[in-house]
């Protein structure tokens, strides 16, 4: 198997990836904890994350919940990193901030499954070509049912950060992962070493404090989560801190001594669309729908649909600071969607304080 495993590897890169690994598909330590972690709650609205099988057990705590029959996992990685700001950068008021991932050409979906699945039709053609059945196999890119930064650290592509992200050496972590299961038994890659060290800086950046320990994320706290899972209102003591993030947040990333030297993405698809990174508060404001769906329609911005993106445009407008935006946020204060309203409502009544009682 150890010339499958470098073929597998060799047709990884040639396919695309910038790393690959294998990793087991026995119980993993990491995933011990996920239990419990979902019984706290951490997970917020997320209820995909508390499905459980036929037999009652949480599908996500172990690859066996969901597929018994996986001896292995392939696990692929690409980057993402482009030549643009770091949220830490940007500090004019004025402009909101979409997350690096969300910002590119191409959704990484589109990108990463096609590869994956390139990827899987060669390694049907290989062994098919030397007389061997033909594995079972599934490939998932952040939509199955698995957590793919823990088979990521098992494969060695990197190793889990305080900020619950993968990080590699070369790479950082602006990485997105696909993962290949198959009924094939592989020789694993070595479990990837931890070089946080004594660094803090992570934790220490999140505005909302989302992280209660190193690698242990309440979820609900979590600026990403609030302005893409939650669908319910960001609880007030919370909407300052998610600042002007029109969706997701980079920060915990931005100030990684790991992701400051790491090169672009050699992905066509993967560079910025420059002008929704970190837009123009004056672009967004305004936004009809017809035109949040050409600017957002290819991008995982559009999973919070038309109304998510006022609610966030809504608290971004707000903590600006910027009076100049009363009236467009009085406009959405009467607003049909009672999320829209009520986060409208909350910037109105902030930036009136701010500007003691000035009304344009």
């Amino acid at each position: 198997m150890s010339r499958l495993v470098e073929f597998l590897k060799r047709a990884a890169l040639e396919e695309g990836f910038d790393l690959c690994g294998i990793a087991p598909t026995a119980p993993l330590q990491e995933l011990e904890g996920f239990p419990a972690w979902i019984a706290a709650g951490f997970h917020g609205e997320m209820d995909y994350m508390a499905r459980t099988n036929r037999q009652g057990k949480l599908r996500r705590a172990a690859l066996a919940n969901i597929a018994p029959w996986a001896r292995s996992a392939v696990v692929c990685a690409t980057s993402y990193h482009t030549d643009t700001p770091y949220s830490i950068e940007v500090n004019d008021p004025n402009h909101a901030w979409v997350s690096r991932y969300a910002f590119l050409e191409r959704d990484y979906h589109e990108i990463l499954l096609p590869r994956l699945r390139k990827l899987e039709g060669r390694l049907y053609h290989r062994l098919a070509g030397g007389g061997a059945a033909v594995p079972r196999t599934w490939c998932y890119v952040d939509t199955g049912p698995i957590v793919e930064r823990v088979l990521a650290q098992h494969s060695g592509i990197g190793w889990t950060g305080k900020n619950a992200c993968i990080l590699n050496q070369r790479l950082g972590s602006w990485m997105f992962l696909g993962v290949m299961l198959t009924s094939l038994e592989l020789a694993p890659d070595a479990v990837a070493a931890d070089r946080c060290g004594s660094c803090t800086l992570c934790l220490d950046a999140c505005p909302t404090q989302s992280f209660l320990a190193p690698r242990v994320l309440d979820a609900r706290r979590c600026i990403s989560y609030l302005t893409i899972e939650q669908k319910s209102p960001v609880a007030p003591e919370l909407r300052e801190q998610v600042g002007r993030h029109l969706y997701g947040c980079d920060i915990c990333q931005d100030v990684c001594p790991w992701n400051r030297k790491v090169p672009f993405s050699q992905t066509a698809a993967f560079s910025a669309r420059t002008e929704i990174v970190n837009p123009p508060m004056h672009s967004i404001s305004d936004m009809n729908e017809e035109e949040y769906w050409r600017a957002f329609r290819r991008t995982p911005v559009r999973s919070i649909k038309f109304e998510g993106f006022l609610r966030n445009a809504a608290l971004a407008m707000g903590n600006s600071g910027d009076p100049a935006y009363l009236p467009r946020l009085r406009e959405l204060a009467q607003h049909e969607n009672p999320s829209v309203r009520e986060h409208a409502r909350w910037a109105v009544a902030k930036l009136e304080t701010l500007g003691n009682g000035y009304c344009p």
